[in-house]
This record gives structure tokens, sequence and C-alpha cells, in this order.
């Protein structure tokens, strides 16, 4: 079996502030990240879309204690969105004071920009991307 969309595209799709998905074919179902069979009714016929990386806001965490890698940039807050195609996304919420980030933020409608690029530690397997978040005016 093959990847349709392998984690190194949807990463380099990150870095160019693209998210890729994909859709199954059978079912309808949105799975991002990518995985290689659908979470919902296992198929693999799946194809490759891109997600317009808007949603909403449904849950938050403020990390004050960084993992390995990461300790310059604390604090800093990580959203659970829930897409407008569907499928929930981890995330980090840029352009908020994680300070000034309260319960008020549930619900709010956030797109995703400017993704953050990173060296990588020493468990991955070198330079990645991950999903950043910013409100709505």
């Amino acid at each position: 079996m093959e990847y349709k969309l392998t984690f190194q595209e949807y990463n380099e799709a990150l870095k160019n502030d693209k998210l890729l998905g994909l859709k199954c074919l059978e079912c309808g179902n949105i799975i991002v990240p990518p995985k290689m069979v659908c979470g919902k009714c296992n198929s693999t016929d799946m194809e490759i879309i891109e997600l317009s990386g808007k949603g909403k806001i449904q849950t938050f965490t403020t990390i004050n204690v960084a993992p390995e890698g990461r300790e310059a940039e604390v604090p800093y807050t990580v959203v659970m969105v829930e897409l407008e195609e569907g499928p929930w996304l981890t995330g980090n919420l840029g352009g908020v004071d994680p300070a000034n980030v309260t319960m008020d933020i549930i619900g709010k409608p956030v797109i995703m920009k400017d993704n953050l690029v990173f060296a990588g530690d020493k468990y991955s397997a070198g330079e990645g991307a991950s999903s950043n978040f910013h409100l709505v005016a």
C-alpha cells in the first residue's frame, strides 16, 4: 500500500502556508493530517485536496514548560480547531499574548497562516512545520 499524501508532502505544503488533506472517495470523510486509510470506513480510495485553513477554536492549552527543543518559545498557546471542512487540527495560536488567552477564545473563528518552520529535535526526522492559527478580526 502507498500513501496518497506522504507526511513529507504535507509538511512541505505547510511550510508554504497550504493545508493539504485527503478526501475519502468512498464515504466523503476528510482526513488531516494524512493517514494511509480513512478513519471512518477504512478505504484507501482517497484524493488529495487543499483545505481552507479556516475554522473555530474548540479548546486550547497554554504551554509553560516546553518540550525539549522549544524551551525558548514558552509560553505559547496550542489550540484545537474544528476546520470548516470537518476535521479537527491542532496548531499554535499566533498573534495573541499567551498571558491574555482566556476561555473567551472558545468558538472564535481562526485562519491558518504564517505556519511555523522548526529545525526539529533528536526525536524528529529533521526540519518540520506546524500549523499556526490567527484569530479572524
